[in-house]
């Protein structure tokens, strides 16, 4: 089974001017990606605006990135449904496509009970061979998977990773005290901290923009047994980290992107372009990480 460890970018999906996929841009930002040093990929996730895509458009983009990658870094496709039959279906279809593993965020209009939620991954499980990283991100999806819960869902085969984005980094110690070596935690939110207390990485909406520095966080406190360079790191990113945080992340990301000369196109709707007022401050933010050439 496949090992995941490190900083993987949570991928915002590039739209050209007529509001479609852009393949070609988004093969060229794999490219990127990698080439920066990423350790991973995660297409079709919320930041990826999956929501805002039809079934053919995500199948598009799995098979793009998949494809680019050709297994340079590990893919993790995001397969988040709120029907468990499609959510099995598209799990299946990620494995076909050669995808590495699938992260799933639980149905997110239901309020499922914890049964509820256990029968769903175990269903997806069931039809599939490649890893599952179950999300957890309560701010958004109206579900927080409890640590009780997560060591429940841990006895299901290929449920073996997490990205615990509940915002409390003590969830990772309680996590990993009743799973052992069942789950793998990666931090959603707060990764200087998380990789502290036990984290394995990093899914990252700024490693979009800075995938270097994202990586290197991990390298130096993980890897390198290092904290406090990758404390000096995290602090230095924070500022960028506060710009992307809210509900207008996906805007951001975009906006940053477009910024520093990696343009991605503007967020679909019902998602509207970064205010006004907000770019001159994330402008300063990219100037001050010398991600902007002038």
């Amino acid at each position: 089974m496949a090992d995941f460890r490190g900083n993987y970018t949570v991928m915002v999906t590039p739209f050209d001017e007529a509001g479609k996929v852009d393949e070609g841009g988004l093969r060229r930002f794999v490219d990127w990606q990698i080439a920066e040093g990423v350790q991973g990929l995660i297409p079709l996730g919320s930041t990826g605006e999956f929501l805002s895509m039809t079934r053919a458009e995500r199948t598009q983009v799995a098979s793009v990135v998949i494809q680019q990658a050709a297994g340079r870094v590990p893919v993790l496709v995001g397969t988040a449904a709120e029907w468990t039959d499609e959510a099995v279906d598209m799990s299946r279809e990620a494995e076909r496509l050669g995808a590495d593993g699938v992260m799933i965020v639980p149905p997110f209009y239901s309020s499922p009970t914890e049964d509820e939620i256990f029968i769903h991954y175990e269903r997806i499980a069931q039809v599939m061979s490649i890893p599952i990283m179950v999300y957890n991100n309560p701010s958004t999806s109206n579900v927080d998977l409890s640590a009780q819960l997560v060591a429940r869902l841990s006895h299901i085969d290929n449920v073996s990773y997490i990205k615990e984005s509940s915002g409390d980094v003590t969830r990772t110690t309680r996590i990993l005290d009743l799973c052992g070596d069942r789950i793998t935690v990666f931090a959603g939110y707060h990764p200087w901290e998380s990789y502290l207390v036990g984290a394995q990485g990093y899914v990252s909406v700024f490693s979009n923009i800075a995938p270097r520095l994202s990586t290197e966080l991990f390298n130096a406190t993980v890897e390198r047994k290092d904290p406090e360079t990758g404390r000096q790191i995290y602090h230095r990113v924070l500022p960028l980290l506060d710009a992307l945080s809210g509900d207008l992340y996906v805007s951001a990301t975009k906006a940053a992107l477009n910024l520093i000369g990696m343009p991605v196109g503007e967020p679909r709707a019902p998602r509207l372009p970064l205010p006004a007022c907000r770019l001159a401050p994330l402008k300063s933010v990219l100037n001050g990480l010398g991600l902007i050439e002038n």
